[in-house]
């Protein structure tokens, strides 16, 4: 049970976190407002969870192996009884008033169901303000200081009844996409995502490595799942037929050192992907479309290209 006051589960999630993760908990032992901490561990084998052992004032839910960033969410979201959930990175270390200033902005207004953090680089620049949604649906860092279309999930804060009626974490996802996805479900629910000027320090890749190939296969496959959960038809159809054009042409183009994303082998592994969850993907857009106050074509009207 959550003491008096707190009104906030902060879930991080965590694997072979044993360098980083210690100046994540001490950052949020330092927090203004109080709260619970909830660490999932997916299956570390570094030592991490012999860390976690020592620490106090910590839970801990060690999974018996790795189900990624939204498999550990997914996993944590049932044992929430606070009204908010923070998603928070391992390797991110927020300031000590960070949830006091998403608490606060979220507090603030009936009608936003998750509040955005400014993520910092190490050297103290802007990596990202939340996500903005591109003309092509992809759900990419914002770094101005208007509205944004949704957060980044690496220090967010969310209603955990509304995450819950708008279908939780997408599990199926393992990593990257679970916070658009959620963004465009909270949206099309009637709900708005609010910036704020919290902050946290973020080494960001410290757990997986971007530019990778299990990153873009990871990265362009959630992409075109989200849109068949949850944009226009016609928008969802359009970008998996370039996706899929793009890859056929590639043999023919004979690049010398092609990068991950433009390898054809990568991206028909996307395409298989695409392929077996497009059933459940299906499903969930029933599911959401049956909940949503708003249309997915004003949603994207409104955001797209912003």
């Amino acid at each position: 049970m959550t003491s008096e006051g707190v009104r906030t589960t902060v879930v991080v999630i965590t694997w072979r976190g044993r360098e980083h993760i210690d100046a994540c908990l001490d950052a949020l032992a330092a927090q203004t407002r109080p709260h619970r901490t909830l660490v999932v561990d997916n299956a570390s084998d570094d030592g991490t969870a012999d860390l976690l052992a020592a620490r106090t004032g910590v839970e801990v839910l060690r999974l018996p192996r790795n189900l990624g960033y939204a498999g550990g969410l997914a996993a944590a979201l049932p044992r929430v009884d606070t009204p908010f959930t923070a998603w928070l990175n391992d390797d991110a270390a927020p300031s000590p008033d960070w949830l006091e200033v998403v608490e606060g902005n979220l507090s603030a207004t009936t009608r936003a169901a998750a509040a955005s953090s400014v993520l910092l680089t190490p050297d103290g620049g802007v990596q990202s303000t939340g996500v903005r949604l591109t003309s092509d649906g992809h759900g990419a860092d914002a770094t101005g200081r208007g509205a944004v279309f949704g957060f980044c999930g690496g220090a967010a804060l969310l209603r955990t009844d509304v995450l819950r009626d708008a279908g939780g974490v997408p599990a199926e996802f393992f990593c990257y996409y679970e916070d658009t996805d959620t963004a465009w479900r909270l949206r099309l629910a009637g709900f708005d995502v609010v910036r704020t000027e919290a902050t946290a320090a973020h080494l960001h890749g410290a757990s997986t490595r971007p530019g990778s190939v299990l990153f873009h296969r990871w990265n362009e496959g959630n992409r075109l799942l989200t849109l068949l959960r949850c944009a226009p038809a016609g928008v969802a159809l359009r970008e998996l037929a370039r996706f899929a054009a793009i890859t056929a042409l590639l043999p023919w183009r004979r690049l010398p050192h092609p990068p991950p994303n433009l390898r054809a082998g990568v991206r028909l592994r996307v395409l298989m992907k695409v392929a077996f969850l497009l059933p459940s993907a299906l499903r969930a857009r029933w599911r959401i479309g049956k909940r949503a106050k708003v249309s997915r074509r004003e949603v994207w009207k409104t955001w797209a290209g912003r």
